[in-house]
């Protein structure tokens, strides 16, 4: 079943991250290398005399006219650039360079690992691991009333997956035709070609995959294809034929009037290589061919490329996309957005990696690629992810993957679309968290809930500093919750309209000190759960369940009016009361609560005035913390 979302209004389509460092590389595409003697030595005389401020112009305008064999050979005067910048104050500058560095070395650079790790500490994103995260999903599934959706990879069944291995994924922009690669049997009549199969979603289900058939499957391997917003237009991938210029060349074929294809072009020598090139992508205005290619002269083991339409209607040489994009590593599957101007694509190279290949998303602001970020561990795991499309409603990504049964073979899955992977989660969302009377940071896990899509946030740790923050989505609803091993779990919903900073105080449980609440009032003489006891209650619930080797005594005292014996049986009842509605709405394990009345025998004041009978009329709540719990957050 397919999800739907409310219309994203223009403001949420024109919404984009600000823009940040950008750095300019004109010769990317032009020269192979740079170098100018005359310059080089200027700029060495002056680090010899340590004019820095004299150095900096000089080594940025050089730097600013790399070439990509400059970023492998001369990665060091990156480092130097970013090291003049980190001394003369410009941080942003300095990390940038910093991160080209650590993407384009091919040396040892664990100084400038520590270098980057150090001005990065304030911004590093501290994703909780996916099975703990898991954990405290199921751990509040009975109490809590605001809690993240789980996200489930969901097998697209037989009508799509066959025996063989099924990838390569591109739905069209009306989700209503899904196109993939397959190497079931097919015009060979064997299972190691590969072939194009398409599949058309009616009546709520997708359809039987069917074969592309004639002219476009032959005898050679067929795959990786996108379909133009008409459906009149087919760009694919076809390896080991006699007309090609490399092992896997880009082709076009036309949707003819009858409803077949035919016109089938490989795009020529302005955009092929005599390299291998695949896994096509248009741009929304369908001006701009985005590709793979393992071509002699990139940054890495492969990269990605782009092509546009000329006025005259051909496509213009193929150019790489440059240093932000590309590593010296590999970059694959590209997949651009058909609404935004996003772009996915898997990477190896980047420098947050769950796993071998990972899903990154980069925003193209004036003209300029953003550094990418990783989608997050809701995609990304310890294994590759690539070969996969995004829907234009956002909603749902499809990929390639395989069961830990069977490595080998490949089918293709749907995925909810976390936050992280959300092409309008630009809308920024930080704050810190301190204690109230030390006003020291705090740590622990904070989620984010998004109530009005339903789209999962992946949880995080608090960093040292207490700050945390978020890319989410503008004009929506979101709730908030923190917990800790140290203060009751912080629940605080938002409704988000721009970037916005929270700044938080809490008060940290003291476990020597009983906790009572003035609103736990019984009925005279009753020992039944009030209403307005319930919130209350409800917290103390969730803390219970949040931390789950918590132990927890309940002691019910009266004032000293009537008779002792009987007020101590009243406040038993009330003390087993609490006790059983806590159990009964946490699910909690037999043996955790301790319950016990004490009636009058422990009184706060002599009971001077009515008032003072009042405050000996109480529930008192003892949090008992397991011994071997760290201080400091325990496991957090």
């Amino acid at each position: 079943m397919r999800l739907k979302l409310k219309p994203v209004n223009d403001s949420l389509k024109r919404k984009a991250p600000p823009a940040g460092i950008v750095l300019e590389f004109p010769n990317i595409n032009r020269v192979p290398f740079y170098y100018n003697r005359a310059k080089y030595q200027s700029i060495l005389k002056l680090e010899k005399k340590k004019a820095w401020d004299k150095v900096l112009p000089l080594l940025a305008e050089y730097v600013g006219n790399f070439g990509i064999e400059n970023f492998y050979k001369d990665t060091k005067l990156l480092w130097r650039l970013g090291q003049l910048y980190e001394r003369l104050g410009q941080k942003d500058r300095a990390i940038a360079y910093y991160r080209l560095v650590l993407k384009h070395h091919r040396t040892d650079i664990r100084q400038v690992q520590q270098y980057y790790d150090s001005l990065e500490q304030k911004n590093k994103d501290l994703y909780v691991p996916l099975n703990y995260y898991y954990e405290l999903v199921e751990y509040r599934k009975s109490v809590a009333t605001f809690k993240p959706p789980r996200g489930i990879y969901t097998n697209m069944g037989d009508a799509i997956n066959s025996k063989a291995e099924d990838y390569g994924p591109a739905v069209h922009s009306d989700e209503e035709l899904f196109i993939y690669t397959s190497r079931r049997k097919g015009v060979k009549g064997k299972g190691t070609d590969e072939d194009l199969y398409f599949s058309r979603f009616e009546g709520g289900f997708w359809q039987e995959g069917q074969s592309f058939g004639k002219p476009i499957n032959s005898v050679y391997n067929e795959g990786s294809a996108c379909l133009s917003r008409d459906g009149k237009t087919l760009y694919f991938a076809r390896c080991d034929s006699p007309d090609g210029l490399g092992n896997c060349d880009l082709y076009s074929a036309t949707r003819l009037g009858d409803g077949s294809w035919g016109q089938i072009k490989n795009l020529g020598a302005a955009v092929n290589s005599n390299a291998w090139d695949s896994q096509p992508t248009l741009s929304p205005q369908e001006d701009t061919l985005y590709f793979a290619s393992d071509r002699l002269g990139g940054f890495g083991m492969s990269d990605i490329y782009f092509t546009y339409k000329q006025k005259n209607g051909q496509w213009a040489p193929a150019q790489n996309l440059g240093p932000v994009i590309n590593t010296r590593e590999s970059e694959v599957s590209p997949y651009f957005h058909p609404l935004y101007q996003v772009l996915y694509f898997s990477s190896r190279g980047q420098l947050l990696n769950f796993g071998d290949f990972d899903i990154y998303k980069s925003y193209r602001v004036n003209d300029r690629w953003q550094e990418p970020r990783n989608i997050g561990p809701l995609v990304n795991g310890q294994g590759s992810e690539y070969y996969f499309t995004i829907n234009a409603n956002s909603t749902n990504l499809y990929y390639a993957r395989s069961e830990p049964s069977d490595l080998k073979n490949l089918d293709l899955y749907s995925f909810p679309l976390p936050m992280e992977a959300h092409p309008l989660a630009v809308t920024k969302l930080t704050g810190v968290l301190t204690d109230s009377v030390t006003h020291k940071p705090l740590n622990g896990i904070i989620s984010i809930i998004d109530l009005d899509n339903g789209i999962e946030v992946a949880s995080k740790y608090l960093r040292e500093d207490g700050s945390f923050d978020f890319d989410l989505i503008d004009n929506s609803r979101y709730m908030m919750m923190i917990q800790s091993p140290d203060f009751f779990s912080i629940e605080k919903e938002i409704d988000l309209k721009q970037d916005t900073v929270l700044k938080i105080m809490t008060t940290l449980i003291d476990y020597s000190i009983p906790l009572i609440f003035k609103n736990l009032e019984f009925d005279e003489g009753k020992a039944e759960i009030k209403d307005a006891m319930k919130p209350t209650l409800d917290r103390i619930v969730l803390f219970l369940v949040d931390h789950p080797q918590v132990r927890l005594s309940i002691e019910g005292h009266t004032d000293s009016s009537g008779d002792p014996n009987a007020n101590i049986e009243l406040s038993q009842w009330r003390a087993f009361s609490i006790q059983k509605y806590l159990e009964d709405k946490g699910q909690l394990a037999p043996g955790r609560i301790d319950a016990v009345g004490k009636g009058s025998s422990e009184p706060i004041k002599p009971e001077l005035t009515i008032e003072d009978r009042a405050v000996n009329r109480r529930v008192e709540f003892k949090l008992i913390k397991p011994k071997d719990a760290a201080t400091g957050g325990g496991d957090w």
